[in-house]
């Protein structure tokens, strides 16, 4: 459920933003500071600040500090796994108390976080839906959603929210960092101004920066403690603040100069990869027509061991960034009156693959002398990437809604995800037997999870669209398999 105030307009984003960027002091565009030596050799850039401020500089650069973390989802609670693994104390707060009844019992609702997780790091956590069981922890966390409103304007009303939550506690000695991905300005101005409504002040009675989450769901390689973090503050003592708080727990910290810089950072993170998956997509295209696997293509392409990097086509982009962030770095380019064409025409192109998908399964089966409509179709795959259960954003959902509305009967296979309940169809996944195989009409590969048998899968298929080239990559293939 949503809450808070409504999403953000051009209005509010030219008063909250824009003009603060105009006149920005000189302080706030000082170079950015790369901090690469011992925790104890980073300088105090205000020496005048409060004593309460100094009080809370020395505790962080001695570790002698707790905290707590807002929203308990797929970004704050691996983090509270991390600093507990640490030694820190943590509290978790969540509005939705069924989350925090899971979590007390020891159930975790999230792929990356196991039960046993939970148990190793039980004597350092607690978790809670009263905001004021957080009011004595030290550093604040806010990892909560950024979803698109509508017009795919940003929605930082989850944001606003849970800065009003920590408003309401706020004391003398906090220091609170926003993870959300969101636009640039919205820690300074956003956040700031609903922190400080109460009379406190920023550098004389609390710090507040940004350091935007970097997550990748189901990777048991990269993880909250290894992956780099991007540190900036709302102010060079709050910058400094951040950067002694991640530095206990992460291995390696990059601090820029503002929060600014760290926001806008993580959209050129995602939207980088938006551009480039949109880009192979239409050489997809290309390839086809030409009669060439853009697969290998690219494989030989990146044999090349410098200035190059693969991307993949594939049957939409899905995840809670990549097809999200773009368009709060494409609305605030828009309003600050510069224009992001690479992000318009990559949207065109990423939003029409679940289309193309569909019309790759219809030419195929034409080839066959079959129609689509009354088709037996067997999805393989429906998270929006390999090996987690999370399906929200997946653009198989897309696929699915489009072959039924084209009248295709539709079953689905996925060994992480048991149903999927969407607006117009709901589906519980079958087993992928070799019986159900051969009865389908076409196997559709959207999602190629590693727990699929695939040479099984070739073995009893009469017809296999691969969107994602799971067969190729396993040195599989034959007479039956079409490719994107």
């Amino acid at each position: 459920m949503k809450f808070g105030r409504a999403p953000a307009t051009c209005s509010t984003f030219i008063e909250r933003v824009i003009l603060p960027l105009r006149g920005a002091s000189q302080r706030d565009r000082a170079p950015a500071h790369r901090y690469s030596g011992p925790i104890q050799s980073i300088r105090r850039t205000r020496r005048g600040s409060a004593a309460v401020t100094q009080t809370l500089l020395d505790r962080l650069e001695n570790w002698a500090w707790d905290a707590a973390v807002l929203g308990l989802g797929y970004v704050g609670l691996p983090l509270i796994v991390t600093m507990a693994r640490a030694g820190i104390e943590v509290t978790g707060f969540d509005i939705d108390p069924r989350v925090v009844t899971s979590l007390k019992a020891g159930r975790s609702h999230i792929d990356d976080v196991t039960e046993g997780d939970l148990a190793e790091i039980s004597d350092r956590t607690r978790y809670t839906s009263e905001i004021s069981d957080i009011k004595d922890r030290d550093v604040l966390f806010i990892c909560v959603p950024t979803p698109l409103a509508v017009g795919k304007q940003p929605d930082v009303s989850y944001i606003e929210r849970a800065a009003e939550l920590i408003a309401s506690v706020l004391r003398p000695g906090h220091v609170v960092i926003l993870e959300s991905t969101t636009y640039p300005g919205t820690t300074e101005n956003t956040v700031l101004p609903i922190l400080g409504a109460r009379g406190l002040e920023l550098d004389r009675d609390f710090l507040l920066g940004y350091s935007p989450e970097r997550v990748d769901p189901g990777n048991v390689s990269f993880r909250t403690s290894n992956i780099p973090r991007v540190v900036g503050g709302a102010s060079p003592t709050s910058t400094t603040a951040v950067d002694l708080v991640y530095r206990r727990f992460v291995e390696k910290v990059f601090t820029v100069s503002n929060a600014r810089t760290a926001e806008m950072a993580k959209l050129l993170e995602n939207t980088f990869r938006w551009v480039n998956i949109a880009l192979v997509n239409e050489l997809s295209f290309v390839a086809r027509a030409i009669g060439v696997n853009i697969w290998e293509v690219i494989e030989a392409a990146a044999t090349k061991p410098f200035g190059f990097m693969p991307f993949y086509p594939g049957p939409g982009v899905g995840g809670h960034c990549i097809p999200l962030d773009p368009f709060y770095l494409q609305w605030a380019g828009r309003v600050a009156g510069e224009g992001t064409r690479f992000i318009e025409l990559a949207e065109w192109i990423n939003t029409r693959m679940p289309r193309v998908a569909v019309s790759r399964v219809q030419d195929a089966l034409n080839e066959q002398g079959k129609a689509l409509r009354g088709a037996k179709i067997l999805v393989l795959g429906v998270a929006f990437k390999p090996n987690v259960s999370d399906h929200r954003e997946s653009p198989a959902i897309e696929c699915i809604r489009g072959l039924m509305e084209a009248g295709a009967v539709i079953e689905y296979s996925d060994p992480h995800v048991p149903k999927v309940i969407e607006d117009r169809f709901a589906l519980e996944a079958v087993p992928l037997t070799s019986e159900r195989l051969a009865a389908s009409d076409c196997v559709l590969i959207l999602t190629d999870h590693d727990a699929v048998d695939y040479a099984n899968v070739l073995r009893h298929s009469t017809l296999i669209v691969d969107t994602r080239n799971a067969l190729g990559r396993r040195g599989l293939g034959g007479d039956t398999v079409r490719l994107l």
